[in-house]
């Protein structure tokens, strides 16, 4: 579930990149994929609800942080870094994320992590640095760094929040409720000015094919959120934030192949080197949490033995 959660949101990049291109902005290319897809999941999530409406009443804080950062921020800045990065290294500086989360539970838990996870991630870390591919011909412009950073950290509190064991909310409910919250935010971001919208109907390039605006606006809607977002939510709850945005970072490969088959932009042999310490680094942490018995509470191996939000 977590790789096919990781395979459609890879999609997002060049899904995105192909309206950019065109003159979008990102603010107009995010606020229309949560509408769409917000609007794809009330019917089922209004379903899933039925005569449990306590259940939203009791998580409308774990709701409202979703949406506003795990949803509306992160994609705001990472299309934000798309516009001026390429896909892959636009996501890449996302995926810090799994480093920032790790770091985060040995500072709350006092304790440093287990050899195979510190060597899983200092790995997955020197697969960044590889496809970032810094001394070759991939150009980097500082503002799109800070703007992938800034996704990191929101994407870092996406997990957090997806992760946290909670039997009372659905998970359809949870990414309905949270796309709901993002696309209010920014319809107000946008409606006070605060946020440029411009959109096009111009035709779109994916691959050899010009195709019309909403192919991929559909594309980015349904399989790219809809999907990826209840797809990782379930992921995020079965294997904790650790184990789950660590595996999340196949998204790097998938994102690579998507905007290589859709935009051209073909990774050279380090990029590629990266991509394969990365999977490496998946690979020693998912060892470490499935080789050591259950622990104490005390022991912070999982979001769900912390409280991430107020």
């Amino acid at each position: 579930m977590a790789l096919f959660s990781s395979a459609v949101f890879g999609l997002s990049g060049s899904f995105a990149k192909a309206l950019l291109e065109t003159g979008w902005t990102p603010g107009a290319a995010v606020t229309a994929r949560l509408t769409g897809a917000a609007l794809v999941l009330a019917v089922p999530a209004v379903l899933a609800l039925r005569g449990r409406w306590h259940q939203l009443r009791d998580n409308w804080l774990t709701v409202l942080l979703f949406g506003l950062i795990g949803v509306a921020a992160c994609q705001l800045f990472y299309f934000n870094a798309v516009a001026r990065l390429s896909v892959g290294v636009a996501l890449l500086l996302e995926y810090l994320a799994p480093v920032i989360i790790v770091l985060w539970l040995w500072a709350a838990s006092r304790k440093r992590p287990r050899p195979l996870t510190v060597a899983g991630t200092l790995l997955s870390l020197a697969g960044l640095v590889l496809v970032l591919d810094l001394t070759g011909a991939v150009k980097i412009d500082v503002v799109g760094v800070l703007w992938g950073i800034a996704a990191a950290v929101c994407l870092a509190i996406y997990f957090f929040i997806t992760a946290k064991e909670n039997d009372t909310l659905p998970p359809i409910v949870l990414a309905s409720g949270g796309l709901m919250v993002g696309a209010l935010v920014m319809w107000l971001a946008a409606a006070t000015g605060l946020l440029p919208m411009v959109a096009s109907t111009a035709d779109t390039r994916l691959g050899a094919w010009v195709t019309p605006w909403w192919v991929p606006l559909l594309g980015l809607v349904i399989l790219a959120t809809v999907l990826a977002y209840v797809s990782g939510v379930v992921a995020a709850r079965a294997l904790g934030s650790k184990v789950a945005s660590f595996v999340s970072l196949t998204e790097v490969l998938f994102a690579v192949i998507w905007a290589w088959l859709l935009l051209g932009e073909l990774p050279g042999p380090v990029q590629l080197l990266g991509g394969l310490l990365i999977v490496g680094g998946v690979v020693l942490v998912r060892l470490d949490e499935l080789r050591v018995p259950a622990r104490l509470p005390a022991e912070l191996d999982h979001a769900n033995d912390v409280e991430p939000v107020p």
